[in-house]
């Protein structure tokens, strides 16, 4: 190991070190299970934005997204980035406020599928079983890919164990999460989006000044034909273009609607102490979702400008998306400084990765523990019970996760794909319609829910394999399914009762 990579190594260290010192600071406040999983809904305006953003972009915004602008161009990386940024806008403005307030009026739920019971009053707890087995079906995986990111981070970069590189980030991450809970996970979270920031600005500019400067970077993406156009995309493999037709617009733009059904999202939504305050979390989250998105594009063009330039190796495949951790590696090269910096830039990666991985265990424990277990197999239990079965319920989450992550070739991005999907279609249209449709009732609901989690399963392995027309995102079209079962099983049976209907007007009343 060199110089460079202990100082990068201690850098990280003291990172990890402060995650946990913040678990450990946090966990003085969790005195009930409400404290755990929705932190007393405490949060402040510029928390609640910055840790919904930060646990939404995982690895896959300072990792994924700079390698697909490096090798493909700026359309599939821009049409997604321009999907996320409206969906992240038009989540905010059509269901933050709306369900924070609509989650206190209905018996303060503190889980979506808590939220999902009482909205609806749903005695049968068919609602509540579904949610939160659907959250553990998408959830477990996608904590794992979490762990799998840590892993294969510290193992390229400094060579160690792959095992136990992931082994040693998972037992961090379980630690400062079990001890403080969601406000653990919200506060860590702020931290960290700061921390990726700071590795996209600086990744950034020293990039651009080794390619050149900016003008040289802009030439040598301008050569190579469709690169920089967001209706053509440019093929690495033959140096050509090709038409980037409406079909591929649509499947990458409808990343966008993911947004409504991200349990981690949603819940910082209802976990804000005052909701007028939402308004300025919008603004602050919206500004930095654009800036960094455009900001991991650039990365992408610029790393590709300077492996023309012989300052890195020119990466193919999935080895583009450790352009960040090169570029990394060579301001390390130079000096005790820039290897502490290079440090907190890797930080950041696993920042992105810690701060989407925390919120899962959140989610996925919570629905073990409080929506299956609490619900409806064990009442009345005490506050320091419940909060003892969240914990070891997080835990069991996380070895599981642990378990499914041991495989080091494991496929991050697909697992992402599909979770994203799977729950933007089973929980989005159910959350969109509980707020602005009175007429809506649990039997739609639920039929919603479950024909757009199955619909995510045979759109991907059954019609998108068929190709041609049939080669869309598999989000939009059981999102759409999702949202029609919701409307039509609606109309078909019974109103909601008139105590569901005041509660909706209640909530309305208060905007």
């Amino acid at each position: 190991m060199t110089s460079a990579q202990i100082i990068i190594l201690c850098t990280m260290i003291v990172y990890l070190g402060g995650m946990l010192v913040t678990g450990i600071w946090c966990s003085r406040k969790n005195k009930t299970t409400d404290d755990f999983y929705l932190g007393g809904r405490k949060l402040g305006p510029f928390v609640t934005a910055m840790s919904a953003e930060a646990s939404d972009m995982s690895s896959w915004l300072l990792m994924g997204l700079p390698g697909l602008a490096y090798l493909t161009g700026v359309a599939d990386a821009g049409w997604t980035a321009i999907g996320l940024a409206v969906g992240t806008y038009l989540n905010w403005l059509l269901v933050a406020k709306k369900l924070r307030r609509y989650s206190h009026i209905a018996d303060n739920a503190i889980t979506i599928p808590d939220y999902f019971k009482k909205r609806y009053h749903d005695n049968s707890n068919l609602l509540l079983l579904f949610s939160a087995l659907f959250i553990i079906v998408f959830f477990i995986p996608y904590t794992a890919s979490g762990f799998a990111a840590c892993g294969k981070l510290f193992s390229s970069l400094l060579g160690v164990d792959y095992t136990v590189a992931m082994i040693v980030a998972a037992i961090i991450i379980i630690t400062y999460t079990t001890t403080g809970g969601f406000l653990a996970a919200s506060t860590t979270d702020f931290i960290q989006s700061i921390i990726m920031s700071f590795a996209l600005i600086i990744v950034l500019a020293f990039g651009i000044g080794v390619a050149g400067g900016i003008d040289n970077v802009i030439a040598n993406a301008q050569s190579l034909s469709g690169y920089l156009s967001l209706t053509h995309s440019y093929d690495p493999v033959t140096g050509s273009e090709a038409p980037y037709g409406f079909l591929n617009i649509i499947t990458m733009f409808a990343w966008g609607l993911g947004y409504f059904g991200m349990p981690h999202i949603l819940l910082r939504f209802m976990a804000i102490e005052d909701s007028n305050k939402l308004k300025l979390s919008r603004r602050v989250a919206t500004a930095w979702v654009v800036i960094s998105l455009i900001a991991a594009v650039c990365i992408g063009i610029v790393g590709l400008a300077m492996s023309d330039a012989g300052a890195i190796d020119t990466l193919t495949g999935s080895a583009s998306e450790t352009i960040i951790v090169r570029i990394a590696d060579l301001l390390s090269q130079n000096g005790v400084l820039f290897a502490i910096i290079a440090g907190i830039i890797l930080s950041g990666i696993l920042a992105s990765t810690m701060s989407t991985a925390d919120s899962q265990l959140l989610a996925s424990s919570s629905a073990i523990s409080r929506d299956i277990v609490g619900v409806i197999f064990k009442k009345g239990l005490s506050d320091k019970a419940n909060l003892i079965i969240a914990r070891i319920a997080l835990i069991a989450v996380a070895v599981i996760a642990v378990f499914i992550a041991r495989d080091p070739s494991s496929s991050v991005f697909g697992i992402v794909s599909f979770a994203w999907a799977g729950f933007g279609a089973a929980f989005g249209p159910v959350i969109l319609l509980s707020l602005y449709w009175k007429r809506s009732n649990r039997w739609g609901a639920l039929a919603g829910m479950i024909s757009g989690a199955v619909m995510v399963f045979i759109w991907k392995y059954l019609i998108r394999p068929m190709g041609g027309l049939w080669d869309v995102y598999e989000l939009l079209p059981a999102f759409i399914v999702g949202l029609i079962a919701i409307i039509v099983v609606s109309l078909l049976t019974k109103a909601p009762e008139q105590q569901i209907l005041d509660e909706f007007e209640l909530a309305m009343k208060e905007d």
